[in-house]
């Protein structure tokens, strides 16, 4: 088995998210054919493995990848377009009118291209995603060497992409058909919200996710208006509503989740639901803050999102974990709740097992893909550092991510992008700005 290492990284420290509290001192991580072979001491490492390639790094903590549990990644090409606005102003007389008017599988490809580019710097691996055209979204993450779960999305509204949700359904589902073998990419069915999806539609998608054993990724309970909307039209809140629909349980992915009642975060946690919790959206859209530590305590898995960049407007989770956790405590008047290991953990681990992943990322585990994210504690603005994992949390950012691999390849080193060219990034956001703009 020695022998079928051949590459260890080692770090000041290893978190490895799992165990949620561990920091290990001066070790490494041996990895082989792009899997975790094992986490050892350094020292050992160098004895075991004297003729594998080795990477130093004496002042960083290696991490998992992050993954980034809702976002709309093309929607970085609209960053900026349309800010401090609400919500459905923001969608109806801004966003909307820029998708009918130019989103297409290249828009997608362009724009997801320069999300991943983001991303990867910003030491994220994974991204769940949720727009048009996921084919094109696709062949970006595979060009970008990222891992995807990409959203089959379903609206009621027809667009560029679509002309009705059974013809959203087909196309997505023609496109898992046709990406089922590239082991990065997943997918997962993702009705837009419950104000723009209906009954017969959410009963189909029901009906998929249980005959086809996929994740449901959903806005859900972001605002009051949805919920006013849902009682007007349904005499049901939409967590209801869907109960009655079949579509709680351990698949479903509640973005958002702001406005709950104590017995609805009940509901999520006793039909082991996932919640992505978005801060910076839901703060910049005026949505209000979810109750995360409440969700918590009650055991609801729950995961980190960026959500697009033209609702935050940065695909940062290093800025979403910091947030997660100084709200948490704010909200409460609990500074005890969310701590940084916990919230690590929603940026890892907890994100993973909302996709159904845990058994292949999330953790720095043997026999786990190699999506590791290495970050340099040696700046001056982060000295001294007493314990790495707050730091991770409360000082540092996504500046001082130096490498990234997924899968075992580097992605990123010493900052820089190895795969993508930002120069031709540049190009192609500068080319779509002036489409936007005219």
């Amino acid at each position: 088995m020695a022998g079928t290492v051949d590459h260890v990284i080692e770090a000041r420290w290893v978190i490895p998210a799992d165990p949620p509290q561990a920091v290990l001192h001066h070790h490494a991580v041996a990895v082989a054919a792009g899997r975790i072979h094992e986490v050892l001491s350094v020292d050992e490492a160098r004895n075991r493995y004297p003729g594998a390639r080795r990477t130093e790094l004496p002042a960083h903590a290696l991490i998992p990848g992050l993954i980034n549990l809702h976002t709309h990644a093309a929607m970085t090409l609209m960053r900026g377009i349309a800010d401090d606005r609400v919500l459905m102003d923001w969608l109806q007389n801004h966003i909307w009118p820029v998708e009918t008017r130019l989103v297409s599988a290249e828009f997608v490809h362009d724009g997801t291209l320069l999300a991943c580019a983001e991303m990867l710097r910003g030491g994220v691996t994974c991204f769940n995603d949720m727009y048009f055209f996921p084919e094109a979204a696709a062949r970006a993450a595979l060009a970008a060497g990222m891992r995807a779960a990409l959203g089959i999305i379903a609206i009621e509204m027809r667009s560029p992409y679509a002309s009705d949700a059974g013809d959203y359904l087909s196309k997505g589902l023609a496109a898992r058909d046709a990406f089922k073998h590239e082991p990065l990419l997943s997918f997962c069915l993702a009705p837009h919200a419950p104000y723009t999806v209906s009954d017969a539609t959410f009963e189909r998608v029901a009906t998929y996710a249980g005959e086809l054993d996929m994740s449901v990724h959903i806005h859900l309970h972001e605002t009051f208006d949805e919920i006013r909307e849902s009682m007007t039209v349904h005499k049901l809140r939409p967590v209801r509503r869907l109960q009655k629909l079949g579509l709680l349980g351990p698949g479903l992915i509640a973005v958002h989740a702001v406005h709950l009642a104590d017995d609805e975060i009940a509901l999520l946690a006793d039909h082991g639901c996932h919640v992505a919790h978005c801060p910076s959206s839901n703060l910049k859209l005026a949505s209000g803050i979810a109750p995360a530590a409440r969700l918590h305590e009650r055991g609801v898995n729950l995961g980190l999102g960026t959500d697009g960049a033209a609702s935050n407007n940065r695909l940062d989770l290093f800025a979403e974990m910091r947030l997660a956790a100084l709200l948490a405590k704010g909200a409460s008047g609990t500074a005890t709740v969310l701590p940084a290991h916990a919230v690590l953990e929603m940026a890892t681990i907890g994100a993973a097992r909302a996709l159904g992943m845990d058994d292949r990322v999330g953790s720095l585990t043997p026999g786990k893909c190699a999506d590791l994210t290495a970050v340099n504690l040696d700046a001056p603005e982060l000295s001294p550092c007493y314990d790495p994992l707050s730091h991770l949390i409360y000082a540092a950012g996504r500046e001082h991510v130096s490498h990234v691999w997924v899968n075992g390849e580097l992605l990123v080193e010493n900052g820089r992008l190895v795969r993508l060219d930002a120069g031709e990034l540049a190009a192609k956001a500068a080319y779509w700005q002036e489409k936007i703009r005219g």
